[in-house]
């Protein structure tokens, strides 16, 4: 059970960041950051990420992804089975500029990998914040769940390397949780969707 302390123990920055990151979305601040990404532009007839990705998501994961790994970090500096758990601080020294550091790449990371998703969902015609019809459904409902997590698991591979079947089962996990998550967040309508 160590390797499931492990992964929740490494990740809970991005996972915290990213709930906090569904509150600041829906905040009435930062107007002017709520613009989409792709700034309205099409790609062959069809917006290229669509309206539900913005900056002010960008700004808030990586913002909220490097204070959250500022925090953590002493958290598991105070408290030794946390920081032993942490694979981030297996080969790196648990310093609060490499924790702010760590928690702005896996924000980043969760930003990003939300991206390419949003691409392929607008070119099947699927509207922001919509389920895919059938026969794409459950694969882009399964990729909603595990892009985030698999770019977070990226950069924890990068700085602590970790077995294929070490990776395969974090980034799992961490689409299950994440489904769980939204599940939260939509019952106190934080999300407009269930997955």
């Amino acid at each position: 059970m160590r390797w499931l302390a492990q992964m929740y123990t490494t990740l809970a920055p991005g996972l915290v960041a990213g709930v906090l990151n569904m509150v600041w979305c829906t905040a009435p601040v930062a107007h002017g950051l709520a613009r989409p990404v792709d700034g309205g532009r099409t790609w062959r007839g069809r917006r290229i990420f669509g309206d539900n990705k913005t900056w002010k998501g960008v700004v808030g994961m990586a913002g909220l992804g490097a204070a959250c790994g500022l925090v953590w970090g002493g958290v598991c500096a105070a408290v030794p089975a946390l920081h032993d758990a942490n694979l981030f601080y297996t080969r790196h020294t648990n310093t609060p500029v490499f924790s702010t550091l760590v928690g702005l790449a896996v924000g980043l990371a969760y930003a990003a990998a939300e991206l390419p998703n949003s691409f392929v969902k607008r070119r099947l015609g699927v509207a922001p914040g919509k389920p895919a019809p059938r026969p794409w459904g459950v694969v882009v409902t399964v990729t909603d769940q595990v892009d985030s997590v698999l770019a977070m698991v990226l950069v924890v591979a990068v700085l602590a390397p970790m077995s294929p079947g070490f990776f395969a089962a974090y980034v799992a996990l961490g689409g299950a949780t994440h489904a769980v998550v939204n599940l939260l967040l939509y019952i106190v309508h934080l999300r407009k969707n269930p997955l």
